[in-house]
């Protein structure tokens, strides 16, 4: 018969990894301190009339970027950092990463799909949705008799 050891603490971090894999999926407004891998790292909020994304791009020509609103609420950024040619030197350190990436999101609301905006400002790129009106808030004014 094999004897298996039992590892707690591997155990407790398979777990943890696995809950913050689920908590990530459904988006529960937490600080995300494991989300580190992710690129681009978003921002997502939202006023009465819009919904606003953030997304740093240190190092990226506007070019080389592609920003898509399909279905009314779902958002894809797409773009590639292109790693910088060496001539006549040696790497002795490579931390940025370079290569394709697509991020994806469904936003919390429909946007108005054909007034979508964005600016490329200092590495940072903000992009502006506007709300469908039908789901904008709206205030009722109550009469009284």
């Amino acid at each position: 018969m094999l004897a298996t050891r039992w590892e707690p603490l591997t155990q407790m971090n398979r777990l943890r990894h696995e809950m913050d894999r689920l908590f990530d999926r459904w988006g529960d407004n937490r600080p995300q301190q494991y989300a580190r891998n992710t690129f681009p790292p978003l921002n997502l909020w939202e006023n009465d009339d819009n919904l606003f994304v953030e997304a740093e791009l240190p190092g990226f020509a506007l070019e080389d970027l592609e920003i898509m609103v399909t279905g009314g609420n779902q958002l894809s950024i797409n773009g590639e950092r292109k790693a910088p040619e060496l001539e006549g030197g040696t790497w002795h350190r490579r931390e940025r990463g370079f290569g394709k990436f697509n991020r994806a999101l469904e936003l919390p609301g429909y946007v108005d799909s054909e007034n979508v905006s964005a600016e490329f400002k200092n590495g940072v790129l903000t992009i502006t949705l506007p709300k469908r009106e039908e789901v904008k808030p709206r205030r009722i004014e109550v009469k009284v008799s």
